[in-house]
C-alpha cells in the first residue's frame, strides 16, 4: 500500500493531507492539518514575499515534513498557488521547499500550478463523495489570492480572494460603506470573466471549498467550535449564506475573533471572503436558479492525493 503526502501552499494557509488508498477507491485520511502562514502578506503591494512570511511558511512546512517522515509517506507532492505566481523573490521560497521536501523524496520541490490545474484538482477533491445525479456541479475554491470557478473541464481562476480583496479595499474596522462599494465593484470586475468562461447556467449544485466557505457553514450550523465532520457536505440555503456574509462584513475585528468557529488567522480577512461569497451566491442564484450551497471539506488536497495514487 502506498501512503502519500499532499501539501497545498496558498496565499493565506499551508495545509497537509497524509492519506492511504481506501478500499474501492477514494482516500483514507491519516493526517489532515492547516496552518495560517499568510505567505501572500503584502505581495500585491511590494511584488515580494516578506521575509517573515517565508519564515512562517518554513516553520510550518518543517513540521509537515517531520509528520510525513513519522508516518512513512512514500510519495509527496506540494503545490504552490496564487501568491507564488506573483512574487519576484519566489526562488528563495522554492529553495526552502526543496531543502525540506528533499528529506522525504530527493529532488522534490514545490510546484507552481496554473489556475486551470488548481481548479481541476479542487473539483476532483470536492465532488468525489457526492451523488453524480446532483450534477452538473459548479465548484468554487475561494482562497487568499484567487478564486477558482470550475465545472468539469471548464474552469477559470479569478485574481480575487479574501487576502487580496482585504488588502485592496477593506481597511477600516468595520469596513466603511465606501470601502464595501469599491470592493463589490472590484469583485464584479474580477469574477466577470469566470462567468464568460464557465457555463454556470447549466449547474444544478454549487459546492464550495476552503476556509471562508467552511467557516460560513460552521456559523450557519450554530457550532460553538469548528467540527469538520459536521461541516463536511452540510447544506445551506443561499438566504442564510447571504445573511451570514452581511453579518461578517458588518462585524468588528473583536466580534469576529470572538466567534468560536473562527480560526485566528482568518479573523482579519474573512470579511473579504464574505464579499466574494455573496457575489458568487447572487450569480449562481440568478444564472442557474441554485438555492443552496454544499460545503465540502475535501478540496485540492484530496485532488493532489488522488492524483499521486493514480500515478503509482
Amino acid at each position: 500500500m502506498t501512503r502519500v503526502g499532499a501539501v497545498d501552499c496558498g496565499t493565506n494557509s499551508i495545509r497537509l493531507l497524509i492519506a492511504d488508498p481506501a478500499p474501492g477507491g477514494g482516500l483514507t485520511d491519516v493526517v489532515r492539518d492547516m496552518v495560517i502562514v499568510r505567505l501572500g502578506q503584502g505581495v500585491d503591494a511590494t511584488g515580494q514575499f516578506a521575509p517573515e512570511a517565508i519564515e512562517r511558511t518554513r516553520e510550518a512546512l518543517a513540521g509537515y515534513v517531520q509528520a510525513m517522515k513519522d508516518h512513512g509517506v512514500q510519495r509527496v507532492r506540494m503545490v504552490a498557488t496564487s501568491a507564488t505566481r506573483d512574487a519576484g523573490n519566489r526562488d528563495e521560497f522554492f529553495a526552502m521547499t526543496a531543502d525540506l521536501l528533499g528529506e522525504i523524496v530527493p529532488g522534490a520541490v514545490a510546484e507552481v500550478i496554473s489556475g486551470q490545474e488548481e481548479a481541476a484538482l479542487s473539483f476532483l477533491g470536492a465532488v468525489g463523495q457526492l451523488d453524480p445525479a446532483e450534477g452538473p456541479f459548479v465548484v468554487t475554491d475561494l482562497g487568499g489570492g484567487s478564486t477558482e470557478v470550475v465545472m468539469d473541464r471548464a474552469a477559470f481562476s479569478a485574481n480575487i480572494g479574501c487576502v487580496r480583496l482585504t488588502e485592496h479595499d477593506l481597511h477600516s474596522d468595520p469596513p466603511t460603506d465606501d470601502e464595501i462599494a469599491a470592493a463589490k465593484t472590484f469583485v464584479a470586475q474580477q469574477l466577470a470573466p469566470a462567468f464568460e468562461a464557465v457555463p454556470v447556467e447549466q449547474a444544478r449544485t454549487w459546492v464550495g471549498v476552503a476556509g471562508t466557505l467552511t467557516t460560513i457553514g460552521a456559523i450557519n450550523l450554530g457550532l460553538d467550535i469548528y467540527d469538520s465532520e459536521r461541516i463536511h457536505l452540510s447544506r445551506h440555503a443561499l438566504t442564510d449564506v447571504q445573511r451570514i456574509c452581511a453579518q461578517l462584513l458588518a462585524a468588528t475585528r473583536a466580534e469576529r475573533a470572538g466567534m468560536g468557529v473562527m480560526h485566528p488567522g482568518r479573523v482579519d480577512v474573512i470579511g473579504g471572503g464574505a464579499l466574494v461569497t455573496a457575489a458568487l451566491a447572487d450569480e449562481f442564484s440568478r444564472r442557474a436558479g441554485i438555492t443552496e450551497l454544499v460545503v465540502s471539506e475535501h478540496d485540492i488536497l484530496d485532488g493532489i492525493a488522488l492524483g499521486l495514487l493514480s500515478s503509482t
